[in-house]
This record gives structure tokens, sequence and C-alpha cells, in this order.
């Protein structure tokens, strides 16, 4: 009876441990957990004809106001309306259905987190910075985006012209100050 007794208490103390400990979370959990976002994502399609959509210049006065002189333009991807915003000069992205995937605006490289600046300065001492982009996702919608000919997950990053010599390349900066190449600009 002694050793049953001692058994169920070592048992009970084990379980009460094990369910009082927080879940932990890491790399594989998050990458898992992006891979399957990934999963249901729209695929992009191409656009037709050169006429911007009615859909994409309606959603836009929803999503940004009554803003006066917009500049719209249709790329493979997306409707494009160029705008200025507080002083902010903007791209809106818009997808086959109308819905705003994103924009972009010109940033800098103060912008970005810390840890990203001495990465960069450090990892590519031989490039000189050029032009920062901030692309702003809309988290509503799926739809992945496309930068400098590629696409890329849709999530909010910077992305960071780097010039040495005669290449010339783009990185890509997570607001968390994860740096990673991006691609080779041509």
């Amino acid at each position: 009876m002694k050793k049953v007794l001692i058994f169920l208490m070592t048992s009970l103390f084990a379980v009460s441990i094990s369910m009082g400990q927080p879940a932990k979370t890491n790399k594989t959990n998050t990458r898992e957990a992006k891979k399957e976002t990934k999963s249901a994502k729209i695929t992009l399609k191409r656009l037709e004809g050169t006429a911007v959509s009615a859909e994409a210049r309606y959603k836009f006065e929803s999503d940004f106001g009554s803003i006066p002189d917009v500049t719209w333009k249709r790329s493979a991807y997306f409707d494009e309306a160029s705008f200025s915003k507080g002083g902010k000069e903007m791209v809106a992205f818009y997808d086959l259905d109308g819905l705003l995937v994103g924009t972009t605006s010109a940033a800098k490289f103060t912008d970005l987190p810390k840890r990203a600046q001495d990465e960069i300065k450090t990892k590519y001492k031989d490039y000189s910075i050029g032009p920062v982009i901030f692309f702003d996702d809309n988290e509503a919608n799926t739809s992945d985006m496309i930068l400098y000919g590629k696409q890329f997950e849709d999530e909010d990053n910077y992305f960071i012209e780097l010039t040495g010599g005669t290449n010339k390349i783009v990185v890509q900066v997570h607001p968390q100050g994860e740096v990673n190449y991006f691609t080779q600009i041509r």
C-alpha cells in the first residue's frame, strides 16, 4: 500500500510539473507554421490587358481615402497606385481580385534595426549602400509579393540595394533584424 501511495504521489507531481511548463517555441516551430501558412497562400496569376481594374481603383479609395494625383499602372501581376500620403511617396499593389497586397515606401538605412545595420556593414563591407525600400504587407491578403522580379512571402520587410564594383545585389531585412541575401540586380 505504501508503494502504491508513493507511486501515485510521484505521478501526480510529475504531471503537475509538466503541465505547468510553458510550451517552448523555437525556429523549427516557426518555420513549420510558415510552411503551413504558405501552403494556404494564393498563387499569383498574371493580369490580362493593360487597363487597371475598377475593383482596384475602388478598393484604393476604400483603403486610403480620397487622395489627389494618384498615378495608376498595370504590371504583370499587380495594379499599382503611386501616391503621396503624409509627405511620403508610396506605391500600393493590388492583386487580380482588386485586393491590397501591400505598399512600398522609401526608407533610410538608419530605419533598419541596429543589429541589421551592423551585420550589413560587416558582411557587405566592400559594398556601398543604395536605396532602402520598406514593404508593408496587408496581413488580410495571403497573396505573395514580387519585388526586383522575385516572389517572396508576404510579410513586412526592408530591401536594401548594395553595390560592390559592377555587382549590384539586394538584401532583405526582417523588422526584427534578420538579414538575408535576396537577389542580384542585372
